[in-house]
């Protein structure tokens, strides 16, 4: 019966432990990558990470002043266009204060003159009530004049 719960527990550390099977496992993963291959990954990766630094300092500098000059450029080109289409803007609000303000002058003016007329007007019928009361009295006088003329006239 002894026997029977030693392999039982045997088995069940077997079944439920897993923590030798995944040391032997890491042990054999780290053997195979590091003492079979000989670090060849290791050096690979240095190997490469030595060719992107060279490649930084060559390439990158003369490529950014490349893409500093295209950015810039583009900028500039989208800087102008926002400039053209502000100066646009800003034509179109000036034109449309001028219209208003012309228009505000038209009434203006077209009320002075209203105004203008209205006054002819009135110092017309001044005139001709001035004209008409020459008239009247000039009318008058050579009324008298005639009367006189005929009163003293023998014929």
């Amino acid at each position: 019966m002894d026997k029977i719960a030693k392999d039982v527990g045997d088995i069940q550390s077997r079944l439920l432990h897993h923590r030798p099977i995944i040391n032997a496992e890491i042990r054999y993963f780290v053997r195979e990558f590091e003492e079979k291959r000989g670090h060849r990954e290791s050096r690979l990766l240095e190997n490469l990470s030595k060719m992107v630094v060279e490649a930084n300092e060559q390439m990158l500098p003369t490529n950014l002043e490349g893409t500093n000059q295209d950015m810039m450029s583009n900028i500039i080109k989208r800087l102008e266009a926002a400039n053209h289409m502000a100066d646009r803007v800003q034509q179109r609000e000036l034109e449309a204060q001028q219209n208003t303000q012309l228009q505000m002058n038209m009434e203006r003016l077209k009320e002075e003159w209203a105004d203008f007329l209205k006054e002819q007007q009135r110092l017309k019928e001044e005139v001709d009530e001035e004209h008409a009361k020459a008239v009247g009295q000039i009318s008058t006088h050579y009324s008298e004049m005639k009367m006189d003329v005929t009163k003293f006239s023998p014929l």
